[in-house]
């Protein structure tokens, strides 16, 4: 997994490519990522899956903030991103939610 960070000239807006290898993907035909910057919907941002396996969406945020986010493979299994800038408890589980600070 990755979070690859780019921001606009001006520095107000960061576009972040989430990525998810074929490996971290387990076997996974689906992947959607779920968080603040969707509302939480679990299927209007699927991730879309290149000739290497990995599945990989760019996202435009604002600069200056930190948004929450899990994946959802397969419609079924949550996963947080290795990679991600730091983990903080889920409100509504006992799980932690991925964190990006752009």
């Amino acid at each position: 997994m990755a979070l690859k960070k780019t921001y606009s000239k001006d520095k107000k807006s960061c576009t972040v490519t989430f990525s998810v290898t074929q490996e971290a993907a387990h076997g996974a035909e689906t992947v959607t990522i779920a968080g603040d910057f969707n509302s939480w919907s679990s299927t209007e941002t699927p991730l879309k899956k290149g000739k290497d396996g990995t599945f990989s969406v760019k996202i435009p945020l604002l600069a200056g903030k930190e948004y929450q986010f899990r994946y959802l493979l397969d419609g079924k299994h949550w996963e947080n991103d290795w990679a991600a800038d730091k983990y903080i408890p889920a409100p509504f589980s006992h799980t932690d939610n991925s964190v990006v600070i752009c």
